[in-house]
């Protein structure tokens, strides 16, 4: 269903459409999805390509931001806020009940294409600006994991969220998951995170 407002539906159309044909898709066909007859749609209202994707990421971040800041201040409160496996779980939950809620079946799936963006390196980059909650998160695991070199960890942790949630979009949208699939995510990336590296062997 495309929106009455001609900038969200050029994000709604970018969103699915990346996530299903790759972030080269013409911007053409971004636009004729989202029912403009102007193909230059997108350099009007975003500028260019990597705009048009930074307002993607933008839009679903908003209110991403805002549950990930209620869940720190539910787990201060609970003294629980540096728990390894509530931290994840502070950034797994949120982005697996947009699939659930039906707002959206395409946008984990945008991140697995585009998650080399600057716009979402605060999984990654705890000194780039942007995002408090992911900043909080983040830095609390790089102190709570167990390992010589946490960052490097971090980045796995966030190539392998991108794409268990991508998965499990997948299968919400063919109507094939039945379970809680946060808790399986969780746990697999703390098992990324916290594994720890044989001692060698003469």
């Amino acid at each position: 269903m495309t929106s009455n407002d001609p900038r969200n539906a050029l994000l709604d159309a970018a969103e699915r459409l990346i996530a299903l044909r790759g972030i080269d898709v013409p911007l053409r066909d971004i636009a004729a999805d989202a029912g403009q007859r102007n193909n230059s749609a997108v350099h009007y209202y975003f500028g260019s390509r990597t705009g048009l994707i930074d307002a993607v990421i933008e839009r679903r971040m908003h209110g991403l931001e805002g549950v990930r800041l209620d869940l720190l201040a539910q787990h201060e409160t609970d003294s629980t806020g540096h728990d390894l496996y509530e931290l994840v779980d502070m950034l797994v939950r949120p982005m697996v009940d947009i699939a659930r809620s039906g707002q959206s079946t395409h946008y984990s799936r945008f991140l697995e294409v585009v998650r080399a963006q600057p716009s979402i390196a605060d999984f990654v980059h705890l000194d780039a600006p942007g995002h408090r909650a992911v900043r909080i998160i983040t830095t609390r695991l790089v102190a709570a994991l167990p390992v010589p070199d946490p960052r490097r960890r971090i980045e796995a942790v966030a190539t392998a969220m991108f794409a268990l949630l991508a998965d499990h979009e997948r299968r919400v949208e063919a109507h094939t998951d039945h379970t809680d699939a946060t808790a399986e995510i969780v746990a697999m990336l703390v098992g990324l995170a916290t594994a720890r590296i044989p001692a060698a062997t003469d």
